[in-house]
């Protein structure tokens, strides 16, 4: 089967920086693009209150999707969903089992975050699958190398999305730096790595680089050291309790989906 990317798109620039970065990323990996426009068409989308909301006619958004395919340089698949948008992308996950979901992050910096519905969380709380998000001002004209990690130590395992991920990171050639938040310790370093490579992410990569930086605040610690001007990307691993639970939006994961300067590559993980 050929390997897939879905892309959501609502044609603003957010959506198109994200279909940027996504074309770049199909390349090395030889995969079309699925793009995802999801009609919200519902009067309780919350989408709705926070003015990032488009209600092209059917005929608007269908001649839309043609012209954004036909300047694409890899395959491209269009699709029209309906309703609300973690419903619509798990039926497209059903049906075309990609490698990841990639969407846009738009400017909400004049909302507080309490206030702020990202799609991205709620599309890990009801539908746990890779997910990569790309904040409106980063502008894609190479695929990602430069990777940070954020690992926390503890063992993890990414189930039945390892093999596409190890592909992931083995087709872009990444140089990859693990970052753990902590005080310091060496031990820690090293935990750090070990639960890394007992994954088999890195498989035929050169080593990870290995970086500690100290913070009372995970997230502060992590957005401190991903900065546009050392890495390309940032990678982040979603435990599932976290996700599963009441609480998710005020986690370290959500925190950096909110606020990283770089794009994020969330992977939901047991």
């Amino acid at each position: 089967m050929t390997a897939s990317l879905l892309v959501l798109t609502d044609f603003f620039q957010a959506a198109n920086r994200a279909l940027d970065y996504a074309t770049d990323l199909a390349r090395p990996l030889h995969a079309r693009l699925v793009l995802l426009n999801v009609r919200r068409d519902s009067v309780l989308d919350p989408e709705r209150l926070t003015g990032d909301f488009s209600d092209l006619s059917k005929e608007a958004v269908a001649l839309a999707l043609s012209s954004v395919a036909r300047g694409l340089p890899v395959p491209v698949v269009s699709e029209v969903g309906y309703g609300r948008v973690e419903v619509a992308v798990a039926d497209a996950v059903a049906r075309h089992h990609p490698s990841l979901i990639v969407l846009g992050r738009p400017d909400h910096s004049d909302l507080p975050d309490e206030l702020v519905q990202t799609t991205s969380l709620e599309l890990l709380r009801h539908a746990p699958y890779p997910m990569l998000v790309v904040p409106y001002l980063v502008s894609s004209t190479a695929p990602p190398r430069r990777v940070l990690m954020a690992v926390d130590g503890e063992p993890f395992n990414l189930g039945a999305h390892a093999g596409t991920m190890q592909q992931l990171f083995k087709a872009l050639e990444a140089e990859v730096t693990v970052l753990n938040v902590s005080a310091g310790h060496h031990e820690q370093d090293l935990a750090a790595l070990e639960s890394v490579r007992q994954t088999g992410l890195l498989v035929d990569l050169a080593p990870p680089h290995a970086r500690t930086v100290t913070s009372a605040s995970a997230a502060r610690g992590i957005l401190q050291v991903a900065q546009p001007h050392d890495f390309d990307l940032l990678v982040v691993i979603a435990r599932e309790r976290s996700f599963l639970g009441k609480l998710f939006h005020n986690s370290v994961t959500a925190q950096l989906a909110l606020d990283s300067a770089l794009p994020i590559l969330i992977l939901p993980a047991r």
